[in-house]
């Protein structure tokens, strides 16, 4: 018997609350904590460490904070209803550059996707939108080009495009052999508050100041969005510097390092489990860059682990067939391999 279960209903339900709002944290402070005992030498490096980097990068997470902001508090996601009317084709693109583009969260997106499945919207146009909304955003290109560099950030972009285009096309295909006709789940729906943006798309006010309601609006989601970065990249950070302290420059250049595909495709596989989140990847492709990781690797890394990270790969789970998921992984590795290998003969040539 656990020491959980000895406590009455009403505290294992305040632990389990805790835990699940604030377990990032909670790891955060157990690594600290377990340092302090055991290298305290270490717990201080990594506690400065982390201090220095969140201050360094505190210019790009307010402009990516503003930014999430502000997409909420004008209704700017809204515009994403336009992505999915047209041909096939072109329904793709614009799904395509919309996943890209689009503010979205993995839980977020989720309704959004019953919704286009269940209103009769191509699985092609939708898996082009799946696939690149996990890769990139807003707030996400803005931290990229700041802990990496701009280039990084717009070859990510245009990876997340590409992937989701080349995913559309693959679908596009199979669809037109008569594969894939009934892609959801039994039971699912056109979904909730995500879907009502591509039922009744309402209009965008971009002077959201105006409003109370909006302003408002805007200080939930930008405290929101803080605290959702400043966990996540201090939980990041703290992992960095014990990467850094601990592993050799020599082993990362061995085994991700050098100009080959053997580095991409390690780098691919290793980013299915090793993904932590897509702002936390970032600070810790940075540190294995810098140990000699090769570029197209750390770009790989990224594109596969977003796609293939718990909550866009839950999403997909929970509303499409076995066969479907399938298909979105294949697809993910693949697209991740070719942008890995893609970005790496551009840094090279």
């Amino acid at each position: 018997m656990t020491n959980t279960t000895l406590l009455p209903p009403a505290s294992r339900s305040a632990v389990s609350h805790l835990w699940k709002d604030q377990r990032v944290w909670i790891v955060s402070v157990l690594i600290l904590a377990g340092l302090a005992v055991f290298d305290p030498a270490q717990a201080s490096d990594s506690t400065l460490f982390a201090v220095s980097a969140l201050l360094r990068t505190a210019p790009y997470l307010l402009l990516s904070i503003g930014i999430a902001s502000w997409a909420t508090a004008t209704g700017a996601d809204n515009l994403i209803a336009k992505a999915f009317t047209g041909a096939p084709a072109l329904m793709i693109a614009l799904g395509a550059f919309a996943g890209a583009l689009s503010p979205f969260c993995s839980c977020g997106v989720i309704p959004l996707i019953a919704a286009l499945l269940a209103m009769g919207v191509p699985l092609s146009a939708v898996m082009a939108f799946w696939l690149a909304s996990p890769i990139m955003d807003p707030s996400m290109f803005v931290l990229t080009a700041g802990m990496l560099d701009l280039e990084f950030a717009l070859a990510k972009t245009l990876a997340a495009i590409g992937l989701g285009i080349f995913g559309g096309v693959v679908v596009h295909l199979l669809a037109r052999r008569g594969a894939l006709a009934d892609p959801l789940r039994d039971g699912i729906g056109n979904g909730g508050c995500g879907g009502a943006k591509i039922r009744t798309p309402k209009p965008v006010v971009w002077r959201f100041w105006i409003e109370p309601d909006r302003r408002a609006k805007f200080g939930r989601e930008a405290t929101k969005t803080g605290l959702f970065l400043a966990k996540w990249l201090t939980l990041a950070f703290v992992l960095e510097s014990l990467m850094l302290a601990w592993i050799p420059a020599e082993t990362v250049t061995s085994v991700l390092g050098g100009e080959g595909i053997v580095p991409i495709i390690m780098a691919t596989m290793v980013g299915v489990p090793a993904y932590l989140n897509g702002y936390a990847a970032l600070p810790l492709v940075g540190g294995l860059m810098e140990q000699g990781m090769a570029p197209g690797a750390g770009m790989a890394f990224l594109v596969a682990g977003g796609v293939t990270s718990i909550p866009a790969a839950m999403a997909v789970w929970a509303l499409a067939r076995p066969q479907v998921f399938a298909l979105y992984i294949g697809l993910s590795l693949s697209g991740a391999f070719l942008a890995g290998l893609l970005f790496q003969f551009w840094r090279v040539a």
